[in-house]
């Protein structure tokens, strides 16, 4: 993609982030509600309405990216500012020579690193860190080692987003408010690991639009197709 090109689909990326956080709102709060202080859905909303009234959509990946980081900061109250705002703004240095599958390798590390530090959390703390550090992790593997196009590699981290957001359900809540209530917080997905999927499922949204490749789930009908097809089934 040329810098018109990332410029636009990073518009487009905060423009569907912020409508499923604004759609999502209620969900989240009901989550933070169970085992948090009841505000992480209006927050977030709150910060990403913010960052979308401030974009500037001509700005280059790497301020456009650091924007909303920064916006998110000064609006998300309590801890989640710092930790989704700041890490945004921080991994944005990531983006300075543009968006390629390296470079987004890049930034997708340090923004987990740097949310990990300021959170204190890691896996099993019950967080977003659960649902992060997997698809952040996926994510590597796949471009760096299976060699997957970048659409392709966004697909299976969102899927072990997904996985680690189940994990935290079964888990006790070790950071947090949700920490002080014990095993009263077993049976919960947490609210951050809830609202980080949410995020990464809009940007593979935007991305298909964008990027060529095939997503895991179409690997997967195509697949069953297949199978279907090698049984006499399903064969027309």
């Amino acid at each position: 993609m040329n810098e018109d090109t990332q410029r636009e689909a990073l518009m487009a990326a905060l423009e569907a982030v912020a409508e499923r956080v604004e759609a999502e709102k209620g969900h989240l709060t009901d989550l933070d509600s169970a085992i948090g202080d009841a505000d992480h859905g209006a927050n977030l909303d709150r910060g990403f309405q913010a960052a979308l009234e401030g974009a500037d959509p001509e700005a280059a990946p790497d301020e456009f990216v650091k924007g909303v980081g920064m916006a998110l900061v000064s609006k998300v109250g309590g801890a989640s500012g710092p930790l989704y705002g700041g890490s945004l703004a921080h991994a944005s240095t990531a983006f300075e020579g543009g968006i390629d599958a390296e470079s987004s390798v890049a930034f997708a590390e340090s923004y987990l690193e740097k949310t990990k530090d300021r959170g204190g959390a890691s896996v099993g703390d019950k967080t977003m860190v659960d649902a992060l550090t997997p698809a952040v992790h996926t994510y590597k593997r796949a471009i760096e080692e299976d060699e997957v196009a970048p659409l392709t590699a966004l697909s299976r981290a969102v899927d072990a987003a997904e996985r680690g957001v189940e994990f935290t359900t079964a888990i006790r809540a070790n950071k947090g408010r949700a920490s002080y209530l014990g095993w009263r917080s077993v049976g919960h997905p947490d609210p951050g690991a809830t609202s980080t999927l949410y995020m990464l499922e809009e940007l593979l949204g935007v991305a298909s639009e964008y990027l060529e490749g095939e997503t895991d789930a179409e690997l997967r009908v195509e697949g069953e197709e297949g199978d279907e097809g090698e049984d006499g089934e399903g064969a027309k």
